[in-house]
């Protein structure tokens, strides 16, 4: 390989510290301790996105930086919190400018492997929102990793970064362990088709 893996994570709410962010970054840091290069989108950036229209440009800078990211990824990591039975617009506004992918010779999420979190209050909505992720991410073309992690608000506490609960912390290792291992079984295809502008190492 000429270059780390590259996984992306993306999601979290417009609120500072919220539990699928904190979630998000433990899955990615797991990422980056297997030797990926790492890049995460956090709440903050993603509500700096316009709505999506592809008639009205590019999106701004943020939107930019997501796009040449995601094109070069071989892995993603996406969090979103259980807001009424679905995941929440701020995450789906940020897939949805992966249609700024479409003609690239690997379209959308296409051969990568795509790693799952959903915080929810209760088991119920984390379930629903996770199937509806999963089936977001197959229209994209991402290979969804088998497994998801649920992780139930009302049961689990994030604080500083931190998750007090060993099993949830395992879920979000399963998760980013996944991904990693799916993108090494694709990444030599993908390293010699990969298209479009790619932001620098380290970027």
């Amino acid at each position: 390989m000429t270059r780390p893996l590259h996984v992306v994570g993306l999601g979290g709410t417009v609120r500072t510290g919220s539990s699928s962010e904190q979630a998000l970054r433990i899955a990615v840091a797991r990422a980056a301790a297997q030797g990926a290069s790492t890049r995460v989108f956090g709440g903050s950036e993603l509500a700096a996105l316009p709505m999506y229209a592809p008639e009205t440009g590019d999106g701004g800078p943020v939107a930019r930086d997501l796009v040449a990211h995601l094109r070069r990824a071989d892995g993603v990591i996406v969090a979103s919190p259980g807001y009424h039975g679905s995941i929440s617009g701020l995450v789906k506004n940020a897939l949805d400018y992966t249609e700024e992918m479409r003609d690239d010779a690997l379209p959308y999420l296409a051969d990568r492997s795509v790693g799952l979190v959903v915080t929810a209050y209760g088991w119920q909505a984390s379930v629903t929102t996770l199937s509806a992720l999963r089936a977001i991410v197959h229209a994209l073309r991402g290979w969804v990793t088998p497994y998801g992690a649920a992780v139930n608000s009302l049961q689990t506490r994030f604080a500083d970064g931190v998750c007090a609960e060993p099993r949830v912390v395992e879920q979000l290792h399963t998760v980013a362990d996944e991904v990693v291992r799916f993108a090494e079984l694709v990444s030599a295809r993908r390293h010699g088709v990969l298209s479009g502008p790619q932001p620098a190492e380290g970027a």
